[in-house]
């Protein structure tokens, strides 16, 4: 069981509950209000969503050995160009408006995404490097959709996509069980997840063998930019409005750090999306935990930064197995010593 790629992800989560409830009995706490359920434990559902939508994006894009550094922009050029349209319109409240600012914006989401593969797939430029031109020109292009300033938008249809509620639940959670349950169905339901797997591990041996890997690699990368396009969407309607500036901000980072306490490797290869949906939960927490107990805003990202890294070496194998043998060594070397001095 310890062996399980779950047991220490599932293990880190539990503690941080357990401290939160340590710290405040009323974290557990859930209270339904006007037909809306309240509690510490949906907020981090709610405000956990964009983060695990981009995570599960992230991925399938490093289950193929690559990297998407663009998804923070890609979040802030999505709200900023739904909020945009939205607050052109004469009518915000119009249905009709909004559904055609969220089709603009996750088909922009698309074409970006769309881009990186290119330049992955068809180009053959580096991941890091292909992805890292969007992350710099999309943050430029999202100020230039905003101009600069913050666009506010007074749309309650806009608003229900972040900040409704649904059989008492925040509607951004069945937004994402949707797309986590998509995911899940199209790579391990389909061969589309071997795929990946196998292009992530040996992608010439994969062409070789029959498979398309630019396609294979064209398609996660618009699929990333998809869940980010919707991770926007739930930001700037929760808040009614578009930040070109602070939207996203470092979600790429934390996308990462998700699939990585997950279990999915850096090198390619194998992906556990549960393991980056508790990942992301992890992340959510350690945030929540953090303002909860009143750390200063100046060292929030230091305490983080230390607690994610205690989190990758506690469920490293070989870190675990070093730390064991170092022990194993001292403990023989204090027992010959006692037996010399006997």
């Amino acid at each position: 069981m310890v062996r399980h790629h779950l047991f220490w992800p599932l293990t880190v989560l539990g503690v941080l509950l357990l401290f939160n409830l340590l710290y405040s009995p009323d974290f557990f706490s859930i209270k339904l209000r006007e037909g809306h359920l309240y509690g510490s434990l949906i907020d981090i559902l709610n405000f956990g969503s964009p983060l695990i939508l981009v995570a599960i994006g992230m991925t399938l894009v490093i289950a193929t050995k690559g990297i998407d550094l663009s998804v923070g922009s890609v979040v802030a050029i999505a709200g900023a160009i739904s909020c945009l349209l939205i607050s052109k319109g004469s009518a915000q409240d119009s249905l009709s408006l909004v559904f055609i600012a969220v089709g603009v914006s996750l088909a922009l989401s698309i074409v970006l995404g769309t881009w990186n593969g290119f330049l992955v797939a068809g180009v053959g430029i580096q991941p890091i490097i292909a992805t890292l031109i969007l992350m710099v020109a999309g943050r430029g292009l999202a100020q230039l959709i905003t101009g600069g300033q913050i666009i506010t938008v007074s749309s309650a249809s806009y608003k229900y996509i972040g900040a409704g509620s649904l059989a008492t639940l925040p509607f951004s959670i069945f937004i994402v069980a949707i797309v986590v349950i998509i995911a899940a169905v199209l790579t391990r339901k389909t061969a589309l997840g071997l795929f990946i797997e196998s292009v992530g591990c040996k992608p010439t041996a994969s062409h070789l063998a029959g498979i398309r890997s630019k396609t294979v690699l064209l398609a996660v990368y618009m699929f990333c930019g998809l869940c980010a396009g919707i991770a926007g969407l739930i930001l700037s309607s929760n808040v009614s409005s578009a930040d070109g500036n602070n939207a996203g901000l470092w979600y790429e980072l934390d996308a990462i750090l998700a699939v990585v306490i997950g279990g999915t490797s850096l090198n390619g290869g194998r992906f556990y999306l549960m393991g980056t949906l508790i990942g992301a939960l992890i992340i959510q927490t350690l945030t929540t935990t953090i303002y909860m107990i009143g750390v200063p805003p100046e060292i929030t990202l230091v305490v983080k930064a230390f607690v994610v890294l205690a989190v990758c070496l506690i469920q490293s194998e070989q870190f675990r197995k070093t730390l064991m043998q170092r022990w194993k060594t001292r403990h023989y070397s204090a027992e010959r010593e006692v037996k010399q001095h006997v």
